[in-house]
């Protein structure tokens, strides 16, 4: 398609008004410009969508005002082209510095001599010109070297405009780009999203005000921390600051580990005994944890797990005892294991006194003593009862 503009003619522009929505301006023309813009003769009448109202025919453009056609042929062009129309007004009139266009006399001007002559800011002229330097890289229209003053050419269709123009200056910045998008793979216009990072100040109040916001405000920073871990030590460190915040943090992670109990029964078929032995679930056990994993997967993002989560812990883990307790050999494995731990324990403990400091400092009590022999009394019992299960045994 062509754009529907005379190159000779040499009507005044007229410019739109500055607070205008629509980032165009409108060119006067003379009576033949209608046929002269489009390339092709005038259709008796103009295509509708319907019957033209009362069913009266359409008079014929040479019988209306050239005014009006000429408003009806530049509305035409913007229907199927878009920014497209105007962009390429500004590519093949402008250039920094106005320089010449190559092989040719005529002379470009800059975005600033074009926007004064427009009734607009250079800002949104170059915002046109850079729309259509990124097009023209993608092979879509061609570079701004081959155009000349008055040139008309194909344009690309109406709805592939926005893929390259943005109205908002932060746009062209990284962090306009990275925003822009971040927006496109959500699915949403990226002027909508630079909106938003351009006004922090109602973001927050949007949060402070609607839970939805604030729901939305959450998933986006959870998906944020997961490759940002710089943002992770600060909301962590943020919580930890924050006494609320701090004991909210631990229920939840209280009650996380106690799910993750009754879900590892669950999922493996085994459990855990409180001497840290693991063995195979009883079938009556994991029938109980599946039942209560069941009723806590149903719960609603909006109820509070920690009481539910809580009953599961309890009841599996009262099964588990009960299981101990009524197998023979697991609970004689069970009581070996409690003792070897308690013994590495105390081992431990007393391998870490400094008996040196006690003969180089002043540091001793009288009550010192007096617990090394109760615990020198118990030992021997001990090793007495253990020798005598030796030899009965």
């Amino acid at each position: 398609m062509t754009i529907a503009l005379d190159p000779s003619d040499t009507s005044p522009v007229v410019p739109a008004p500055a607070d205008s929505s629509e980032e165009f301006w409108v060119q006067q023309a003379g009576p033949e410009a209608a046929e002269a813009s489009s390339g092709e003769p005038v259709a008796e009448g103009p295509a509708t969508d319907g019957a033209a109202p009362d069913d009266e025919p359409v008079p014929a453009p040479a019988d209306l005002d050239p005014v009006v056609v000429r408003d009806a042929l530049d509305f035409g062009v913007y229907a199927r082209t878009g920014g497209w129309a105007f962009a390429l007004k500004v590519a093949r009139s402008v250039r920094p510095g106005g320089q010449a266009a190559e092989g040719t006399a005529a002379t470009k001007v800059s975005a600033k001599a074009f926007a004064e002559l427009a009734g607009c800011s250079p800002e949104r002229v170059m915002r046109y010109y850079k729309a259509w330097d990124m097009a023209a890289d993608d092979g879509l229209v061609p570079q701004f070297e081959v155009l000349v003053p008055g040139e008309d050419i194909e344009l690309p269709d109406a709805d592939v405009w926005l893929s390259y123009y943005t109205s908002r200056n932060s746009a062209s910045s990284v962090r306009g780009q990275a925003i822009s998008a971040a927006a496109e793979a959500e699915g949403i216009r990226p002027t909508k999203a630079l909106e938003v990072a351009e006004n922090p100040t109602a973001l927050r109040a949007a949060i402070l005000a609607d839970p939805g916001t604030a729901e939305a405000a959450r998933g986006a920073l959870l998906d944020r921390m997961k490759e940002d871990p710089a943002l992770q030590t600060e909301m962590a460190r943020a919580f930890a600051r924050t006494d609320d915040l701090k004991k909210a943090v631990a229920n939840e992670a209280k009650a996380a580990d106690r799910i993750g109990y009754v879900r590892q029964i669950v999922e493996n078929g085994q459990i855990k005994t409180p001497a840290g032995q693991t063995v195979e679930a009883p079938a009556e056990l994991r029938a109980e944890a599946e039942r209560h994993l069941s009723l806590l997967d149903e719960l609603d993002d909006s109820e509070e797990a920690g009481e539910w989560a809580g009953e599961a812990y309890d009841t599996v883990k009262g099964l588990v005892a009960k299981a101990v307790e009524e197998d023979p050999a697991l609970r004689v494995q069970e009581r070996r294991t409690k003792f070897y731990s308690s013994l590495q324990k105390a081992t431990k403990v007393f391998e870490e006194l400094t008996l040196d400091e006690v003969m180089e400092e002043d540091i001793y009590e009288a009550d010192m003593l007096q617990r090394l022999e109760a615990l020198q009394e118990a030992i021997g019992t001990c090793i007495s009862a253990l020798r005598k299960a030796t030899t009965t045994s």
